[in-house]
């Protein structure tokens, strides 16, 4: 039987790498892959169907919806209040009503993220289950992440809705890891460190490449949860058509955070990097991701020493430039 799979975000970061690499996976020749295209396109393929438009307006997502079967939901905006509601919330309201009214409708997918958790802004002292309360913390973005889950759960109680979420931390790729240290302008996502010291000890950490430590209030090394997009994607395979990811909500993270006091080490031993304590208000998590790899018998082959290596490792062809689409 042949199947449809929408994607939204489907040229972002995790988008892109999930169908390349459903389509390249024989289990998955039935899937078409239709993609919902605001600004750019996938590459060209036999198997991608592109639809034009916005998920904030009904008569798109209803055009984009016709005959499908399963939903892959990506897309999402940063700090950015003028549109935020309009996707995470009025968006995924039209992707639910309109799955709910499908007859071809099977399952739907929501990438969540650990902002709605509070990700390392509030102390977490035991480790980070399924069951832990929403507890968005300042701006925007988290406290769409909170009420996307819950308007999801919302709709497999009000009408039983086959759905899962996989709630994600920092999503790395490519070169990703190196970036998020930099003391540079070119640093991704946050901390931005050389506002946390002076301007010109910033561009000296620079061009030492010095390792920014991170400490918590207790001035010890903060750990922090990332995941690689090749590990999400895989419990994204996972997921689809799974009889026990039905109405779940999944962790889905390394094994271990990462320490940055280890990671400092690691650097130094293998590359030879000096590092520098950077003391924050931040603290340290653990994203717990027992329950994925029970029930959906999802592992992730990411490990600290991986994703340092692969992003140092990493070397960019001249036809891929490095964009932030976002910034974290």
């Amino acid at each position: 039987m042949s199947k449809i799979i929408l994607v939204t975000g489907a040229t972002g970061k995790v988008g892109s790498v999930f169908i390349k690499r459903l389509l390249a996976d024989p289990k998955f020749n039935s899937f078409t892959v239709r993609a919902l295209c605001h600004n750019r396109e996938p590459e060209p393929h036999e198997r991608i169907q592109n639809i034009h438009g916005s998920i904030e307006h009904r008569a798109d997502v209803e055009k984009a919806m016709d005959g499908v079967t399963h939903v892959v939901h990506l897309a999402t905006v940063k700090e950015t209040p003028d549109q935020i509601m309009d996707v995470a919330v009025k968006g995924l309201f039209w992707l639910l009503e309109t799955c709910r009214s499908s007859s071809s409708f099977k399952q739907f997918i929501l990438i969540g993220g650990d902002a709605g958790i509070g990700h390392f802004v509030y102390p977490h002292p035991i480790p980070v289950t399924e069951t832990q309360k929403h507890s968005a913390y300042p701006g925007c973005y988290a406290l769409s992440k909170v009420l996307e889950e819950v308007m999801l759960e919302q709709y497999y109680i009000q009408y039983d809705l086959n759905g899962c979420c996989l709630r994600a931390p920092w999503i790395m790729e490519k070169d990703d890891f190196k970036y998020q240290l930099s003391f540079g302008e070119d640093v991704f996502g946050g901390p931005r460190w050389r506002d946390l010291v002076k301007s010109q000890q910033a561009d000296e950490y620079l061009k030492t490449q010095t390792i920014p430590v991170m400490l918590d209030t207790n001035n010890q090394p903060v750990k922090r949860n990332f995941v690689h997009v090749e590990d999400l994607v895989s419990a994204i395979l996972l997921s689809l058509d799974h009889p026990k990811a039905k109405q779940q909500l999944f962790n889905i993270s390394m094994d271990e955070p990462i320490d940055y006091g280890e990671m400092s080490q690691y650097l130094q031993t293998s590359r030879g990097l000096p590092s520098v304590e950077i003391k924050t208000e931040y603290h340290s998590t653990w994203l717990d991701n027992t329950k994925a790899k029970l029930l959906l018998g999802w592992r992730p082959e990411f490990d600290m020493k991986k994703i340092i290596d692969s992003a140092w490792n990493y070397a960019r062809a001249k036809d891929d430039p490095r964009n932030i689409w976002y910034p974290g």
